[in-house]
């Protein structure tokens, strides 16, 4: 049985929120970079060129990527043979957001009660999604989620026999609604199966893979790239005032489902689609 104290949960925490919204994942610096190459609209060429200079400024002075540093986002993969000693997880964790978003001087975005609307000050509580793993490792994603993009998620309720053709009218509208609202490019993720709140969880959980890859299923990698193309021709384009990218990736994630339900939910990000990961 392998020990992990909260301590050090807390710190590793506060420094992905940091990381998080300051610096890009190596696989979305790539896929910007090919999009300022691959880019047919001259206005596209401009406003993704703008995108890279942000990006770089916010690297150099330890600036936020965005204004809108996101609500935490947090999902935690525990393996099963881990004991956590010193504390509360769901503290640690918290405690972890508090000091990553007060100390690293982030936009505190968390209000306690969706309609009374008190700022809680310090961007607390996260969003937290725990998974219980073979082995003893201990693997933490911090993922700050903007509410433009997460504005325009979607969950679409189809019957079987919409089949495929459903689906991708499903994916396709999300988009096309999002516009520019979403600050595109995008990277969009999807969750097909499952239930109402199993399709939502696998759409955000997508948007952690990394940009370029695609799912083992043969069909569904098929389906992805078919439609980063169909959306790529919408022509909202980098912040929706048109070209040829919209997408950055299509990403999907599917379970197996009730014989009367083909859920799919939609979830959105950005074009920076941040996130940051450490193991303890």
């Amino acid at each position: 049985m392998r020990s992990i104290n909260t301590k050090d949960i807390t710190q590793a925490v506060s420094g992905l929120c940091i990381r998080a919204n300051h610096f890009l994942t190596p696989d979305m610096e790539a896929a910007l970079e090919n999009a300022d190459k691959t880019e047919a609209s001259e206005v596209g060429c401009r406003v993704l060129g703008q995108l890279k200079q942000n990006l770089r400024i916010a690297g150099e002075d330890m600036i936020p990527i965005c204004q809108d540093t996101g609500m935490a986002v947090v999902f935690l993969q525990i393996g099963q043979d881990v004991h956590i000693e010193g504390g509360d997880l769901t503290e640690a964790v918290n405690e972890g957001v508090r000091r990553g978003y007060v100390d690293g001087y982030l936009r505190k975005s968390v209000v306690s009660d969706p309609l009374l609307r008190e700022n809680t000050g310090d961007n607390t509580p996260a969003i937290i999604h725990t998974e219980i793993v073979s082995g003893d490792g201990f693997k933490i994603t911090v993922a700050p989620k903007g509410f433009g993009s997460e504005n325009m998620s979607r969950i679409f309720m189809l019957k079987p026999a919409d089949g495929t053709e459903g689906v991708k009218n499903a994916i396709l509208t999300a988009v096309r609604e999002a516009g520019p609202n979403a600050c595109p490019p995008m990277v969009v993720g999807a969750g097909i199966g499952g239930t109402f709140e199993k399709c939502a969880l696998m759409a955000k959980q997508a948007l952690l893979r990394e940009v370029g890859s695609h799912s083992e299923l043969p069909h569904i990698a098929a389906l992805e790239t078919e439609l980063l193309d169909l959306i790529n021709r919408l022509g909202i384009g980098p912040a929706g005032l048109g070209g040829t990218t919209t997408a950055l990736a299509v990403n999907i994630n599917t379970c197996p489902t009730h014989i009367a339900g083909l859920p799919v939910a939609v979830n959105i990000c950005c074009h920076v689609n941040r996130h940051a990961v450490a193991e303890l």
